[in-house]
Protein backbone atom coordinates (compact mmCIF):
# COMPACT_ATOMS: atom_id res chain seq x y z
CA UNK A 1 0.00 0.00 0.00
CA UNK A 2 1.31 3.23 -1.07
CA UNK A 3 0.36 6.65 0.08
CA UNK A 4 1.35 8.32 -3.09
CA UNK A 5 0.86 7.03 -6.72
CA UNK A 6 2.58 9.25 -9.77
CA UNK A 7 1.32 8.73 -12.55
CA UNK A 8 3.46 9.90 -15.63
CA UNK A 9 7.40 10.05 -15.76
CA UNK A 10 8.14 13.53 -17.30
CA UNK A 11 10.07 16.46 -15.37
CA UNK A 12 6.78 17.06 -13.14
CA UNK A 13 6.41 13.49 -12.03
CA UNK A 14 10.19 12.69 -11.13
CA UNK A 15 10.08 15.91 -9.15
CA UNK A 16 6.60 15.37 -7.53
CA UNK A 17 7.92 11.97 -6.81
CA UNK A 18 10.96 13.33 -5.09
CA UNK A 19 9.37 15.82 -2.89
CA UNK A 20 6.92 13.21 -1.76
CA UNK A 21 9.51 10.55 -0.77
CA UNK A 22 11.36 13.50 0.71
CA UNK A 23 8.56 14.37 2.79
CA UNK A 24 8.25 11.01 4.12
CA UNK A 25 5.52 9.72 2.16
CA UNK A 26 5.74 6.14 0.79
CA UNK A 27 6.05 6.78 -3.56
CA UNK A 28 5.65 4.71 -6.51
CA UNK A 29 6.10 6.58 -9.64
CA UNK A 30 4.15 4.95 -12.75
CA UNK A 31 5.08 5.36 -16.27
CA UNK A 32 3.65 3.83 -19.34
CA UNK A 33 7.18 4.14 -21.52
CA UNK A 34 10.31 2.45 -21.33
CA UNK A 35 12.02 4.93 -19.30
CA UNK A 36 11.62 8.49 -18.07
CA UNK A 37 10.66 11.64 -20.06
CA UNK A 38 9.27 9.79 -22.94
CA UNK A 39 6.71 12.06 -23.84
CA UNK A 40 6.72 15.40 -23.61
CA UNK A 41 8.93 16.60 -21.24
CA UNK A 42 11.88 15.20 -23.53
CA UNK A 43 11.91 18.28 -25.90
CA UNK A 44 12.31 21.43 -24.95
CA UNK A 45 14.55 24.59 -24.78
CA UNK A 46 16.29 23.98 -21.62
CA UNK A 47 15.93 27.49 -19.78
CA UNK A 48 15.43 27.85 -16.16
CA UNK A 49 13.12 30.79 -16.34
CA UNK A 50 13.20 33.44 -13.67
CA UNK A 51 8.94 33.82 -14.65
CA UNK A 52 9.61 37.57 -15.70
CA UNK A 53 6.77 37.05 -18.26
CA UNK A 54 4.39 34.99 -16.11
CA UNK A 55 0.73 36.29 -15.43
CA UNK A 56 1.33 38.29 -12.79
CA UNK A 57 -0.25 36.60 -9.67
CA UNK A 58 -0.60 33.25 -11.19
CA UNK A 59 0.27 29.86 -9.90
CA UNK A 60 2.65 29.61 -12.91
CA UNK A 61 4.80 32.53 -11.48
CA UNK A 62 4.62 31.41 -8.08
CA UNK A 63 5.66 27.98 -9.19
CA UNK A 64 8.63 28.95 -11.45
CA UNK A 65 10.30 31.13 -8.94
CA UNK A 66 9.85 28.64 -6.49
CA UNK A 67 11.44 25.84 -8.94
CA UNK A 68 13.80 28.96 -9.57
CA UNK A 69 14.79 29.12 -6.26
CA UNK A 70 15.13 25.50 -5.65
CA UNK A 71 17.16 24.51 -8.53
CA UNK A 72 19.65 26.95 -7.48
CA UNK A 73 19.79 25.19 -3.82
CA UNK A 74 20.39 21.82 -4.71
CA UNK A 75 22.31 21.95 -7.99
CA UNK A 76 25.50 21.28 -6.50
CA UNK A 77 25.02 18.39 -4.17
CA UNK A 78 23.17 16.64 -7.39
CA UNK A 79 25.78 18.17 -10.12
CA UNK A 80 23.47 19.78 -12.04
CA UNK A 81 24.85 22.10 -14.61
CA UNK A 82 23.79 26.07 -14.88
CA UNK A 83 24.98 28.53 -17.33
CA UNK A 84 24.87 31.34 -16.58
CA UNK A 85 23.84 33.42 -19.83
CA UNK A 86 21.32 35.76 -18.96
CA UNK A 87 18.21 36.76 -21.46
CA UNK A 88 17.65 39.79 -23.88
CA UNK A 89 14.13 40.10 -25.31
CA UNK A 90 14.85 42.25 -28.25
CA UNK A 91 12.50 44.16 -30.72
CA UNK A 92 13.06 43.99 -34.41
CA UNK A 93 10.17 46.32 -35.46
CA UNK A 94 9.02 49.77 -34.21
CA UNK A 95 5.68 47.55 -32.85
CA UNK A 96 7.84 45.28 -30.97
CA UNK A 97 9.49 48.35 -29.47
CA UNK A 98 6.98 49.76 -28.31
CA UNK A 99 5.76 46.57 -25.92
CA UNK A 100 9.19 46.83 -24.53
CA UNK A 101 8.35 49.22 -21.33
CA UNK A 102 4.92 46.60 -20.58
CA UNK A 103 7.50 43.94 -20.49
CA UNK A 104 9.30 45.93 -18.00
CA UNK A 105 7.49 46.59 -16.00
CA UNK A 106 5.38 43.12 -15.61
CA UNK A 107 9.11 41.91 -14.75
CA UNK A 108 9.47 43.90 -11.99
CA UNK A 109 5.69 43.55 -10.90
CA UNK A 110 6.86 39.79 -10.99
CA UNK A 111 9.89 40.50 -8.75
CA UNK A 112 12.56 40.29 -10.87
CA UNK A 113 14.17 43.75 -10.15
CA UNK A 114 17.57 43.36 -12.04
CA UNK A 115 15.60 43.12 -15.62
CA UNK A 116 16.29 46.74 -17.44
CA UNK A 117 16.02 48.40 -21.15
CA UNK A 118 18.83 48.35 -22.83
CA UNK A 119 19.77 50.37 -25.99
CA UNK A 120 20.97 48.60 -29.37
CA UNK A 121 24.56 49.72 -28.34
CA UNK A 122 24.14 47.83 -25.40
CA UNK A 123 22.76 44.75 -27.06
CA UNK A 124 25.38 45.04 -30.10
CA UNK A 125 28.29 45.11 -27.31
CA UNK A 126 27.22 41.96 -25.25
CA UNK A 127 26.43 40.46 -28.81
CA UNK A 128 28.53 41.76 -31.06
CA UNK A 129 27.13 38.88 -33.65
CA UNK A 130 23.60 39.71 -33.79
CA UNK A 131 22.09 41.54 -36.66
CA UNK A 132 22.03 45.54 -36.39
CA UNK A 133 18.56 45.15 -37.02
CA UNK A 134 18.29 45.24 -33.18
CA UNK A 135 16.14 48.30 -32.20
CA UNK A 136 16.16 47.64 -28.50
CA UNK A 137 15.36 45.23 -25.70
CA UNK A 138 14.82 43.88 -22.07
CA UNK A 139 17.70 41.88 -20.56
CA UNK A 140 17.02 39.66 -17.96
CA UNK A 141 20.20 38.22 -15.65
CA UNK A 142 18.71 35.61 -14.23
CA UNK A 143 17.58 33.29 -17.46
CA UNK A 144 20.04 30.72 -17.45
CA UNK A 145 20.40 27.47 -19.09
CA UNK A 146 20.41 23.91 -17.92
CA UNK A 147 20.48 20.16 -19.03
CA UNK A 148 16.67 19.55 -19.70
CA UNK A 149 17.06 15.84 -19.31
CA UNK A 150 19.79 15.48 -15.84
CA UNK A 151 17.32 17.83 -13.52
CA UNK A 152 14.28 15.09 -13.67
CA UNK A 153 16.95 12.80 -13.92
CA UNK A 154 18.84 13.81 -10.47
CA UNK A 155 14.70 14.53 -9.37
CA UNK A 156 14.02 10.59 -9.89
CA UNK A 157 17.29 9.33 -8.36
CA UNK A 158 16.79 10.87 -5.38
CA UNK A 159 13.45 9.26 -5.02
CA UNK A 160 14.88 6.29 -5.64
CA UNK A 161 18.12 6.36 -3.39
CA UNK A 162 15.54 7.76 -0.37
CA UNK A 163 12.85 4.62 -0.79
CA UNK A 164 10.71 5.54 -3.69
CA UNK A 165 9.27 2.53 -6.13
CA UNK A 166 9.26 3.66 -9.88
CA UNK A 167 7.91 1.22 -12.18
CA UNK A 168 8.37 1.81 -16.05
CA UNK A 169 6.28 -0.11 -19.06
CA UNK A 170 3.19 0.06 -16.72
CA UNK A 171 0.33 1.72 -17.94
CA UNK A 172 -2.49 2.92 -16.03
CA UNK A 173 -5.81 1.57 -17.83
CA UNK A 174 -8.28 1.64 -15.03
CA UNK A 175 -8.96 2.33 -10.77
CA UNK A 176 -11.21 2.46 -8.20
CA UNK A 177 -11.41 4.61 -4.94
CA UNK A 178 -13.17 3.66 -2.07
CA UNK A 179 -12.76 3.63 1.71
CA UNK A 180 -9.96 5.97 1.46
CA UNK A 181 -7.94 4.17 -1.05
CA UNK A 182 -7.52 3.75 -4.79
CA UNK A 183 -6.91 0.19 -6.46
CA UNK A 184 -4.97 1.39 -10.04
CA UNK A 185 -5.40 -0.88 -13.04
CA UNK A 186 -2.36 -1.10 -14.78
CA UNK A 187 -0.55 -3.02 -17.74
CA UNK A 188 1.57 -4.88 -15.01
CA UNK A 189 -0.63 -5.55 -12.77
CA UNK A 190 -2.67 -3.61 -9.76
CA UNK A 191 -1.83 -1.12 -7.12
CA UNK A 192 -3.11 -0.04 -4.19
CA UNK A 193 -2.35 3.90 -2.98
CA UNK A 194 -4.20 6.82 -0.88
CA UNK A 195 -3.74 9.39 -3.61
CA UNK A 196 -3.08 9.52 -6.99
CA UNK A 197 -0.98 12.61 -8.46
CA UNK A 198 -1.83 13.00 -12.03
CA UNK A 199 1.40 14.13 -13.77
CA UNK A 200 0.31 12.21 -17.06
CA UNK A 201 1.12 15.34 -19.53
CA UNK A 202 -0.44 14.62 -23.02
CA UNK A 203 -2.32 12.23 -21.38
CA UNK A 204 -3.68 14.51 -18.54
CA UNK A 205 -6.97 14.53 -19.46
CA UNK A 206 -7.28 10.67 -20.67
CA UNK A 207 -6.42 9.30 -17.53
CA UNK A 208 -8.37 11.70 -15.43
CA UNK A 209 -11.33 10.67 -17.32
CA UNK A 210 -10.56 7.17 -16.66
CA UNK A 211 -10.11 7.51 -13.14
CA UNK A 212 -12.83 10.20 -12.03
CA UNK A 213 -15.16 9.51 -14.76
CA UNK A 214 -15.18 13.19 -16.62
CA UNK A 215 -12.19 15.26 -17.44
CA UNK A 216 -12.18 18.95 -16.12
CA UNK A 217 -9.53 20.06 -18.81
CA UNK A 218 -8.95 19.28 -22.38
CA UNK A 219 -5.49 18.86 -23.69
CA UNK A 220 -5.00 20.18 -27.69
CA UNK A 221 -1.13 19.24 -28.40
CA UNK A 222 1.16 22.10 -29.79
CA UNK A 223 4.23 20.96 -31.30
CA UNK A 224 7.47 22.71 -31.60
CA UNK A 225 9.72 22.01 -34.09
CA UNK A 226 13.53 22.99 -33.23
CA UNK A 227 16.75 23.22 -35.67
CA UNK A 228 20.14 22.55 -33.62
CA UNK A 229 23.33 24.42 -34.77
CA UNK A 230 26.84 22.78 -35.07
CA UNK A 231 28.94 23.56 -32.03
CA UNK A 232 31.54 25.72 -34.26
CA UNK A 233 27.90 27.88 -34.26
CA UNK A 234 28.59 28.41 -29.82
CA UNK A 235 31.37 31.74 -30.39
CA UNK A 236 28.49 33.39 -31.76
CA UNK A 237 26.31 33.69 -29.11
CA UNK A 238 26.60 33.83 -25.35
CA UNK A 239 22.83 35.65 -24.08
CA UNK A 240 19.37 33.70 -25.00
CA UNK A 241 17.54 35.99 -27.34
CA UNK A 242 13.73 36.17 -26.87
CA UNK A 243 11.24 37.67 -29.11
CA UNK A 244 8.38 39.73 -27.57
CA UNK A 245 5.81 37.42 -27.21
CA UNK A 246 2.59 36.78 -28.42
CA UNK A 247 -1.06 36.43 -26.62
CA UNK A 248 -0.85 32.62 -28.20
CA UNK A 249 3.12 32.02 -27.82
CA UNK A 250 6.83 33.02 -26.04
CA UNK A 251 7.91 32.77 -29.95
CA UNK A 252 11.10 31.73 -31.55
CA UNK A 253 14.27 31.55 -29.41
CA UNK A 254 17.52 31.36 -30.52
CA UNK A 255 19.96 30.24 -27.49
CA UNK A 256 22.91 28.54 -26.53
CA UNK A 257 23.11 25.40 -24.87
CA UNK A 258 24.79 23.68 -21.86
CA UNK A 259 25.88 21.21 -24.84
CA UNK A 260 27.98 23.99 -26.81
CA UNK A 261 24.89 24.04 -29.62
CA UNK A 262 23.08 26.87 -30.66
CA UNK A 263 19.36 26.05 -30.77
CA UNK A 264 16.40 27.70 -32.79
CA UNK A 265 13.35 26.92 -32.14
CA UNK A 266 10.28 26.39 -31.32
CA UNK A 267 7.36 26.37 -33.78
CA UNK A 268 3.91 26.32 -32.27
CA UNK A 269 1.95 24.00 -34.14
CA UNK A 270 -1.82 22.88 -32.70
CA UNK A 271 -2.06 19.36 -33.81
CA UNK A 272 -4.45 16.46 -32.85
CA UNK A 273 -1.78 13.46 -32.07
CA UNK A 274 -0.41 13.71 -28.93
CA UNK A 275 2.29 11.50 -30.34
CA UNK A 276 3.58 12.66 -33.72
CA UNK A 277 6.62 14.75 -32.90
CA UNK A 278 7.21 14.40 -36.75
CA UNK A 279 9.47 17.68 -37.82
CA UNK A 280 9.01 18.60 -42.03
CA UNK A 281 11.48 20.35 -43.97
CA UNK A 282 10.13 23.65 -44.65
CA UNK A 283 9.30 24.83 -41.15
CA UNK A 284 13.06 23.64 -40.29
CA UNK A 285 14.17 25.74 -43.26
CA UNK A 286 12.30 28.40 -42.10
CA UNK A 287 13.41 28.60 -38.60
CA UNK A 288 17.62 28.27 -39.70
CA UNK A 289 16.49 31.73 -41.80
CA UNK A 290 14.93 32.91 -39.40
CA UNK A 291 17.89 32.28 -36.75
CA UNK A 292 20.21 33.80 -39.86
CA UNK A 293 18.24 36.69 -39.78
CA UNK A 294 18.51 37.23 -35.70
CA UNK A 295 22.39 35.98 -35.81
CA UNK A 296 23.90 36.46 -39.32
CA UNK A 297 26.57 33.75 -38.54
CA UNK A 298 24.08 31.05 -38.16
CA UNK A 299 24.31 31.51 -42.39
CA UNK A 300 25.50 28.72 -43.90
CA UNK A 301 26.29 27.28 -41.02
CA UNK A 302 26.58 23.40 -40.40
CA UNK A 303 23.13 21.52 -38.59
CA UNK A 304 23.59 18.87 -35.90
CA UNK A 305 20.10 17.80 -35.46
CA UNK A 306 16.10 18.63 -35.72
CA UNK A 307 13.76 17.37 -33.53
CA UNK A 308 9.97 18.38 -32.13
CA UNK A 309 8.28 18.64 -28.16
CA UNK A 310 4.95 18.28 -27.93
CA UNK A 311 3.24 20.46 -25.23
CA UNK A 312 0.41 19.85 -23.51
CA UNK A 313 -1.51 23.17 -23.90
CA UNK A 314 -5.19 22.92 -22.91
CA UNK A 315 -8.53 25.09 -23.67
CA UNK A 316 -6.85 27.67 -21.26
CA UNK A 317 -3.84 29.50 -20.75
CA UNK A 318 -3.02 28.96 -17.24
CA UNK A 319 -1.65 25.67 -15.01
CA UNK A 320 -4.63 22.86 -14.53
CA UNK A 321 -4.59 21.95 -10.86
CA UNK A 322 -6.91 20.74 -9.31
CA UNK A 323 -7.57 18.62 -6.19
CA UNK A 324 -10.60 15.58 -4.95
CA UNK A 325 -10.29 13.13 -2.53
CA UNK A 326 -7.92 11.21 -2.78
CA UNK A 327 -6.78 12.85 -6.34
CA UNK A 328 -4.71 15.45 -7.58
CA UNK A 329 -4.09 16.86 -10.90
CA UNK A 330 -1.30 18.89 -12.20
CA UNK A 331 -2.06 19.44 -15.83
CA UNK A 332 -1.51 21.61 -18.84
CA UNK A 333 2.04 22.18 -17.79
CA UNK A 334 3.48 23.99 -21.04
CA UNK A 335 7.20 24.85 -21.17
CA UNK A 336 7.28 26.42 -18.15
CA UNK A 337 7.51 22.96 -16.47
CA UNK A 338 10.95 22.27 -16.39
CA UNK A 339 11.52 25.58 -14.24
CA UNK A 340 8.28 25.11 -12.87
CA UNK A 341 8.68 21.09 -11.64
CA UNK A 342 10.29 21.97 -8.80
CA UNK A 343 7.53 24.39 -7.03
CA UNK A 344 4.64 22.46 -8.98
CA UNK A 345 5.98 19.88 -6.53
CA UNK A 346 6.31 21.84 -3.46
CA UNK A 347 2.72 22.93 -4.08
CA UNK A 348 1.24 19.58 -5.03
CA UNK A 349 3.02 18.97 -1.05
CA UNK A 350 1.05 21.46 0.51
CA UNK A 351 -2.15 20.35 -1.19
CA UNK A 352 -1.74 17.13 0.02
CA UNK A 353 -0.90 18.02 3.99
CA UNK A 354 0.58 14.70 4.97
CA UNK A 355 1.51 14.26 7.86
CA UNK A 356 4.58 12.16 7.36
CA UNK A 357 7.79 12.40 8.89
CA UNK A 358 10.47 13.89 6.45
CA UNK A 359 13.41 11.67 5.72
CA UNK A 360 16.51 12.44 8.18
CA UNK A 361 20.05 11.91 6.43
CA UNK A 362 19.12 12.42 3.01
CA UNK A 363 21.07 10.52 0.47
CA UNK A 364 22.44 13.38 -2.35
CA UNK A 365 22.93 11.39 -5.98
CA UNK A 366 25.23 12.70 -8.39
CA UNK A 367 24.57 12.66 -12.28
CA UNK A 368 26.99 12.60 -14.83
CA UNK A 369 28.40 15.75 -16.03
CA UNK A 370 27.09 16.02 -19.66
CA UNK A 371 27.61 19.82 -19.95
CA UNK A 372 30.36 21.33 -22.36
CA UNK A 373 31.42 23.85 -19.69
CA UNK A 374 31.77 20.98 -17.07
CA UNK A 375 34.40 18.53 -15.82
CA UNK A 376 33.66 15.47 -18.45
CA UNK A 377 34.54 12.29 -18.02
CA UNK A 378 36.54 11.84 -20.51
CA UNK A 379 38.90 14.21 -18.98
CA UNK A 380 39.50 11.99 -16.23
CA UNK A 381 41.71 9.02 -16.22
CA UNK A 382 40.11 5.45 -16.83
CA UNK A 383 37.25 6.05 -19.00
CA UNK A 384 37.86 3.11 -20.98
CA UNK A 385 37.53 4.35 -24.62
CA UNK A 386 35.84 7.30 -25.99
CA UNK A 387 32.12 5.79 -27.73
CA UNK A 388 30.77 8.05 -29.29
CA UNK A 389 33.40 11.08 -30.69
CA UNK A 390 31.07 13.59 -31.99
CA UNK A 391 30.02 14.36 -27.85
CA UNK A 392 32.95 12.43 -26.38
CA UNK A 393 30.96 10.16 -24.76
CA UNK A 394 33.02 7.37 -22.58
CA UNK A 395 32.75 3.76 -22.69
CA UNK A 396 32.75 4.28 -18.58
CA UNK A 397 29.88 6.69 -19.01
CA UNK A 398 27.93 4.05 -21.39
CA UNK A 399 28.64 1.35 -18.95
CA UNK A 400 27.12 3.57 -15.53
CA UNK A 401 23.87 4.59 -17.69
CA UNK A 402 22.58 0.79 -18.21
CA UNK A 403 24.01 -0.61 -14.87
CA UNK A 404 23.31 2.19 -12.67
CA UNK A 405 20.09 2.20 -10.00
CA UNK A 406 17.70 3.60 -12.96
CA UNK A 407 19.46 2.05 -16.09
CA UNK A 408 18.46 3.61 -19.07
CA UNK A 409 15.41 1.47 -20.68
CA UNK A 410 15.60 2.24 -24.58
CA UNK A 411 17.80 3.72 -26.93
CA UNK A 412 15.85 7.39 -26.31
CA UNK A 413 17.13 6.83 -23.07
CA UNK A 414 20.64 6.33 -23.24
CA UNK A 415 20.76 8.95 -25.22
CA UNK A 416 19.70 11.27 -22.74
CA UNK A 417 21.49 10.29 -19.69
CA UNK A 418 25.02 10.16 -21.98
CA UNK A 419 24.47 12.17 -25.33
CA UNK A 420 25.71 8.97 -27.29
CA UNK A 421 24.60 9.83 -30.63
CA UNK A 422 23.50 13.39 -30.11
CA UNK A 423 26.28 14.35 -32.13
CA UNK A 424 26.68 15.85 -35.94
CA UNK A 425 27.16 12.08 -37.65
CA UNK A 426 23.44 11.14 -35.37
CA UNK A 427 25.06 7.81 -34.16
CA UNK A 428 26.52 7.30 -37.59
CA UNK A 429 29.84 6.10 -36.39
CA UNK A 430 28.90 5.18 -32.62
CA UNK A 431 25.45 3.05 -33.17
CA UNK A 432 27.44 -0.63 -34.17
CA UNK A 433 29.51 0.15 -30.96
CA UNK A 434 26.36 1.29 -28.85
CA UNK A 435 24.07 -1.92 -29.74
CA UNK A 436 27.14 -4.08 -28.90
CA UNK A 437 27.67 -2.37 -25.40
CA UNK A 438 23.88 -2.44 -24.94
CA UNK A 439 23.24 -5.82 -25.92
CA UNK A 440 20.27 -7.57 -23.65
CA UNK A 441 19.46 -4.48 -22.17
CA UNK A 442 16.24 -3.08 -24.08
CA UNK A 443 13.47 -4.53 -24.99
CA UNK A 444 13.16 -3.51 -28.40
CA UNK A 445 16.89 -4.02 -29.06
CA UNK A 446 19.57 -0.96 -30.66
CA UNK A 447 19.94 -2.16 -34.45
CA UNK A 448 22.80 -1.03 -36.26
CA UNK A 449 22.02 1.43 -39.03
CA UNK A 450 18.18 1.98 -37.95
CA UNK A 451 16.21 4.63 -36.85
CA UNK A 452 15.56 5.60 -33.51
CA UNK A 453 13.67 8.15 -31.41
Amino acid sequence: MFDVAVVGGGVVGCAVARRFTLQGARVVLLEKGADILSGASKGNSAILHTGFDAPPGSLELACMQAGYTEYLEIRDRLRLPLLESGAIVCAWSEEELAKLPGILAQAHGNGVAAARMVTPGEILAREPNLSARVLGGVLVPGEHLIDPWSAPLAYVLQALANGAEVRRNTEVTGGAFAGGAWRLETSAGPVACGTVINCAGLFGNTLEALLTGAADFTIKPRKGQFVVFDKAAARLLRSIILPVPTERTKGIVVTPTVFGNVLVGPTAEEQDSRTDAGTDEATLRMLAEKGAEILPGLAGMGITAIYAGIRPATERKEYRVRQAPGYIALGGIRSTGLTAALGLAQHAWGLYAGAQQPVANLIWPQVPVLAEHGARDWQSPGYGEVICHCEMVTSREIEAALRGPLPAGDYGGLKRRTRAGMGRCQGFYCNARLAELSAGCFAAPLAVGGAHD
